[in-house]
């Protein structure tokens, strides 16, 4: 494989990698504030315990999340070195606002959140709960703008000329309210609270299997549900409203998420299928017509297909794209049934009844990562060829002065750096939850569930 190739492998690994603890980190955090803030609203122990297990949970995913992202930064010096003159003064500028006010924010505050307790009171350590939240949100801003701005750049000018060519910001806000950004940081927002939350049901749901730590268990897995039941519709309609923004800013990245290749016909909105490149078309279970009905709300109006871009200009792995896509939906429709069906199983009283609803709540804890890497993959593989759309080619950003052996080298070295903190990751949060939370209200766990009506599974 030649260089630009293994430097994009590189950096699509280290940034997976990195892109599975921020979404849990905003996630949990969301968790947090609710958990902590029923814990003043009532006064009642049982939510100050919880609040404390889950906060160890999350200094673990925190740490984690900042080893890892660190990494990225130097690969932009290192393996995108044009890349990295040309949008400098952009992605500096957001990367800037994300260390003044997102991390400083997030990591000011972690230390009163972690050691905080007896120490400040209540309110104090509950707003500072908020505070290490918001951190991790606007921590997010920055990322998605930065992001985003490559995918429709505004608020620019360019520089100088050929390889000397580097883009400046003109307009800071016209910058940060790209026209994709708003929208694809509502849905990065709420792909966050999906795996948070589906992270704690997980945990949760396994306490409930195994009878133990009922006394929260039970309350910590009800608060987890209710958020994700409304962030999981919430996200269907954040979704259509991303991809009628990609319609309009990105029609070539559009086509290749559907596979859709005529022009002079109306889009089809596939469910599942297979995009045969050689031949340029598309099979599978599809509505016909429901992509222009998505876009254009009718059922004759075009939309622009493959087959009307330039061949040089055309993603070149349209099948990848199309399931990877797919997945995202498929996961994001699943999500929404799950949740829903658990919401009226609780309405009805029967929630904790389900042995087999638990047992599928524990594994689908992987769903929302697996929605939020192959959203990312097939937002990112489809705006190729352009590593900023429209102005700089990938083939252009890469560093001529690495080479292929040098890439390789330390992709194997991240590599085995990388499944040594996975390794560790898993060990010390099986750890935590095999150990499970501790009590500090004035009665013992037994004296709890002596008195507790436990549901028969």
């Amino acid at each position: 494989m030649n260089t630009e190739v293994l430097a994009r492998i590189q950096f699509a690994f280290t940034v997976s990698f990195h892109y599975i603890y921020p979404p849990l980190s905003i996630g949990l955090g969301l968790v947090l504030v609710v958990m902590e803030g029923m814990y003043l609203r009532t006064r009642k122990k049982i939510y100050e315990d919880m609040t404390r297990f889950w906060i160890k949970i999350f200094a673990l995913i925190f740490g984690i999340g900042v080893a890892t992202g660190i990494v990225m930064e130097f690969e932009f010096g290192t393996n995108w070195a044009t890349y990295s003159k040309y949008v400098g003064d952009i992605f500096g500028s957001a990367l800037a606002a994300e260390g003044i006010f997102a991390f400083a924010l997030e990591s000011g505050f972690l230390g009163v959140l972690l050691f905080g307790w007896r120490r400040v009171s209540p309110p104090v350590h509950f707003f500072s709960t908020v505070m290490v939240w918001l951190g991790s949100m606007f921590s997010a801003v920055w990322i998605v703008v930065a992001n985003s701005w490559q995918q429709t750049p505004a608020g620019y000018h360019i520089v100088g000329e050929g390889l000397h060519a580097r883009a400046e910001i003109t307009d800071f806000w016209a910058m940060v309210f790209n026209p994709s950004s708003v929208d694809r940081l509502l849905h990065v927002w709420v792909g966050a609270f999906l795996a948070g939350a589906f992270l704690v049901l997980s945990v949760n749901a396994w306490y409930i299997l195994k009878k133990r730590h009922l006394e929260i268990a039970l309350p910590s897995f009800k608060i987890a549900l209710t958020i994700a039941a409304f962030a999981s519709i919430t996200q269907l309609f954040l979704g259509h409203r991303s991809a009628t923004g990609v319609a309009q800013n990105q029609p070539a990245k559009l086509a290749a998420l559907e596979g859709h290749y005529d022009s002079l016909e109306v889009a089809d909105l596939y469910l599942l299928g297979w995009v045969d490149q050689n031949k340029r078309t598309t099979s599978g279970l599809k509505i016909p017509g429901g992509l222009t009905f998505m876009v254009h709300q009718d059922f004759k109006t075009p939309i622009p297909g493959l087959n009307s871009f330039p061949r040089n200009d055309q993603p070149k792995q349209i099948n990848a794209i199309f399931q990877f896509y797919h997945i995202m939906i498929s996961i994001g429709m699943a999500l929404i049934f799950l949740s829903w069906l658990a919401m009226w199983l609780w309405w009805r009283g029967k929630l904790f009844e389900q042995r087999w609803l638990m047992q599928i709540f524990v594994w689908a804890v992987a769903l929302p990562q697996i929605a939020n890497q192959t959203g990312w993959f097939s937002a990112e593989m489809g705006r190729q060829p352009w590593v900023v759309y429209g102005l700089l080619r990938t083939s252009e950003a890469f560093s001529r002065t690495v080479t292929a052996n040098q890439v390789l080298f330390s992709l194997i070295l991240f590599t085995i750096v990388y499944l040594v903190l996975l390794i560790l990751f898993l060990y010390l949060l099986t750890k935590k939850i095999h150990h499970g939370p501790e009590l500090h209200t004035e009665e013992s766990a037994a004296e709890i569930q002596s008195k507790r009506q436990l549901p028969r599974l």
